[in-house]
């Protein structure tokens, strides 16, 4: 043998051996989920398998978004770059093309040796930092190695389905939620589920060491899922929030119409939804949470057959909180803490399991810590902070505040606060709120006016403008 082919050969085999040293991640991502779960104190919410991985891992009682809407939370936890005026914005943000040059979290880890997948809603663009994905990024109704041939049905070919189909033209949509008539396999999230399994079995085969990305579109708008799931919560049994209603003295540029709803048949175009649809709505949304927690179950139960369990990083986030009336919002899009905080989970090889942290952290942090589990370099451009001492030591001294923000509202979440600053580009500061988690949890109660507050409110001024840091600010790939 020729000295170059036994040098490529030895390479080969020491990258492989390398490699298989390696952990496989799952992460799990889900559209629109709050921590409305009874692991996070729900207690009437059905959520027996997102309950079981809080139980085997770490919970994280404050994580927070950096921006709450999906495509820019996202490209800001896959790049672990913060969101800016010009970066991150909406919900159609595209993480290779508003950082450009920077490593995302599947591309660092394919070009270390794992095996990427992409199913389901992971980037807002299935297309997005596609260089990172071992194969193209797969969505419901996409031919997929080693999946079922099934396929979700038409719109229209199913009982809430077609009251939620989208009209041609995107002028409007349907109704915002119904009980369908379809299996779980035949939604998109059961589709999800079920090449997920199908690549669990295919990369138990390879042997090769995987990032598995699964991302779950419900509890997405609308809300339509089977009816065993509605029957999980009995008409009735569900309330209102206490806070139906605007905080006492809260900024006019906190509060939006909830336009996302708004082009659904059957809603209002403003003001507040009838109590009987509130209620639906609200009922719709627990359904859906329950919908895809049984799509999670069936995930984590092969991988538990297939015993991958033992030697898998298994990481569940929601990209940022949702509005179930409080305040009179609903979706996300504000900088309350409904719409700032998010689940977060992770169960890893090693570490004890069944525990909380009430340390902050957000969701920048998940780029660095599945880099640090993998035993991978951190690249230099990442902003976030690995959160792997907080898996050792939950009650370990962390980060002093959380910041994020939303079109002009820039937000941090302290330990007893929030405090929130709106911007006008020509005038400036607009505009404050500042709520006492001590006392007002629900932020109910704007108090960044009072008199006795006026140094803290100035403190966290300084503090958000400082931490945020400059607009654009990227170090060099």
């Amino acid at each position: 043998m020729k000295l170059s082919a036994f040098l490529l050969t030895l390479a080969v085999a020491l990258t492989t051996a390398f490699a298989a040293d390696k952990p496989n991640i799952l992460m799990i991502a889900v559209d629109d989920l709050r921590p409305q779960l009874k692991c996070y104190g729900i207690e009437h919410v059905h959520s027996p398998n997102i309950d079981r991985l809080a139980a085997q891992g770490l919970q994280f009682d404050r994580a927070y978004c950096m921006v709450p809407t999906c495509g820019a939370s996202r490209a800001s936890l896959m790049t672990s770059i913060r969101p800016a005026p010009k970066r991150f914005v909406t919900h159609l943000a595209y993480a290779e093309k508003e950082a450009p040059g920077i490593s995302t979290l599947n591309t660092h880890l394919k070009q270390n040796g794992y095996y990427t997948l992409s199913n389901g809603k992971v980037f807002h663009h299935p297309e997005d930092s596609a260089i990172g994905w071992s194969e193209p990024a797969w969505r419901p109704g996409q031919a997929a190695p080693g999946a079922p041939a099934a396929t979700p049905k038409k719109r229209g070919k199913g009982k809430g389905k077609a009251a939620a189909a989208k009209k041609s033209g995107g002028e409007s949509r349907g109704r915002p939620y119904a009980i369908s008539d379809l299996t779980d396999d035949e939604h998109s999230d059961g589709q999800v589920a079920l090449k997920t399994i199908a690549d669990l079995r295919r990369m138990k085969e390879s042997g090769q060491p995987f990032f598995i990305a699964a991302g779950f579109f419900k509890p997405h708008l609308p809300f339509i899922c089977p009816k065993k799931y509605w029957d999980l919560y009995p008409e009735g049994s569900l309330k209102l929030p206490a806070n139906y209603h605007t905080p006492k003295d809260a900024p006019a540029e906190s509060i939006h119409n909830s336009g996302e709803l708004r082009a659904y048949s059957g809603i209002p175009k403003s003001g507040p939804l009838p109590d009987d649809m509130a209620l639906e709505m609200i009922r719709g949304y627990h359904a859906c949470v329950s919908f895809t927690d049984a799509q999670i179950g069936r995930v984590l139960d092969e991988l538990d057959r297939l015993d991958l369990a033992k030697n898998t990083i298994v990481i569940l986030w929601g990209d940022h909180g949702w509005n179930l009336a409080e305040h009179t919002l609903w979706c996300k899009h504000s900088c309350y803490e409904t719409s700032m905080r998010v689940p977060l989970i992770i169960r890893a090889p090693g570490f004890q399991g069944g525990l909380k942290t009430g340390a902050l952290t957000e969701l920048i942090d998940v780029y660095p810590t599945l880099s640090e589990l993998a035993g991978l370099p951190i690249p230099s451009h990442v902003q976030g902070r690995s959160f792997v001492p907080l898996m050792k030591n939950p009650a370990a001294p962390w980060k002093e505040q959380s910041i994020g923000r939303f079109t002009n509202g820039d937000t941090i979440r302290t330990d007893t606060h929030r405090f929130t600053e709106y911007t006008d580009r020509q005038r400036g500061p607009v505009a404050r709120m500042l709520y006492d988690h001590r006392a007002d949890p629900g932020e109910n109660v704007n108090v960044s006016e009072q008199p006795a507050n006026a140094d803290l409110a100035n403190q966290l001024t300084q503090r958000l403008r400082v931490g945020k840091g400059k607009d654009g600010d990227l170090p060099k790939p």
